[in-house]
């Protein structure tokens, strides 16, 4: 109970929300299993924010993420980190897409257009949004939002690549 306490601590208190008294284990149980891989991602972010020493206005959000998964590469464009809720959109758990690229959700019907667009911003530093058909683990498809942006050091280097991606109808 008390890392449930610390965690809940910690995540209720950069919300504006009042938490209340869990009467019931299952409840506790699914709601601290979530609070759980949120503080892990959170903390895994924030170390390679430190590590790379990220100069990034919206660290500071991202110490509640919310459903959007997050997808961080390096300038290589090799996933470096990618939140647990990847599994529930694409199948593949995070350990499974670190080092690997993105084109790994890439197919046959991802639009060569779209890809170009997206290119195009990386190569100039920019940031970029773009709606994408991805595929799943399983080969099933899936429309990608992607919101994106370039990360730079303290000493103006690009030094990661940032995405919050979410299924979109």
């Amino acid at each position: 109970m008390k890392a449930y306490d610390e965690a809940a601590d910690k995540f209720y208190g950069k919300i504006d929300i009042s938490p209340v008294p869990l009467v019931s284990w299952d409840i506790h149980s699914l709601n601290f299993q979530e609070l759980c891989m949120n503080s892990k991602d959170v903390i895994s972010i924030q170390n390679i924010a430190e590590r790379n020493r990220w100069v990034y206005d919206k660290l500071e959000s991202l110490s509640t993420i919310g459903t959007d998964v997050v997808v961080i590469t390096d300038i290589k464009l090799t996933i470096v980190h990618a939140t647990g809720n990847i599994l529930s959109m694409t199948g593949y758990k995070s350990e499974e897409v670190i080092g690997k690229s993105p084109k790994i959700f890439q197919g046959k019907e991802t639009s060569p257009e779209t890809l170009v667009k997206i290119k195009t911003a990386i190569e100039r530093k920019i940031p970029f949004e773009a709606v994408v058909i991805n595929y799943k683990k399983d080969g099933s498809t899936y429309n990608c939002e992607i919101k994106a942006e370039p990360v730079f050091n303290n000493r103006g280097q690009l030094v990661n690549f940032i995405a919050f991606e979410k299924e979109v109808a």
